[in-house]
């Protein structure tokens, strides 16, 4: 299972996932180009020393990341979806990518993936931070393939 993370716009959210993958033994993806620069105090700061333990890749479009992960299923968090996360089945192999805090994924991107999923929440509200939705789809995902099998 890998994190993939299109055009993140905040690095603490950033280094907040990376600092999340590393705790659980995950790859993240960073597909470029981010909206602040890779080594800021921001992205550090949140990233802690985890960030020299992580299994980073950055991808400089949405053309290489695909190029690398040929056949990987890649399951979209979108609030535009009606399937709820906790419904879905996952895989151990899957690809959970996560969109830009400002704008989500272009639909080039929401219409190639090949699972879409949402956390459901209060109607009236928009939505969750990234990270929080990313640590909340990732524990399901790993809860489903017994990927906590190990951990301590």
């Amino acid at each position: 299972m890998r994190i993939a993370l299109y055009q993140p716009d905040i690095a603490q959210n950033t280094g907040t996932i990376i600092r999340m993958a590393v705790c659980f033994g995950l790859p993240v993806d960073i597909i470029e180009p981010c909206g602040f620069v890779w080594d800021s105090k921001e992205l550090k700061r949140a990233g802690m020393d985890y960030l020299e333990k992580a299994d980073v890749s950055r991808h400089m479009s949405w053309e290489t990341f695909l190029q690398k992960n040929p056949n990987k299923r890649i399951v979209l968090l979108t609030t535009k979806s009606s399937e709820p996360y906790n419904q879905f089945k996952f895989d151990r192999d899957d690809i959970l990518l996560f969109g830009r805090e400002s704008a989500g994924v272009p639909d080039e991107v929401h219409n190639y993936v090949q699972g879409r999923i949402r956390i459901p929440m209060k109607k009236e509200e928009r939505s969750l931070n990234l990270a929080v939705s990313c640590a909340i789809a990732t524990a399901e995902a790993l809860r489903q393939t017994t990927f906590f099998e190990g951990l301590e």
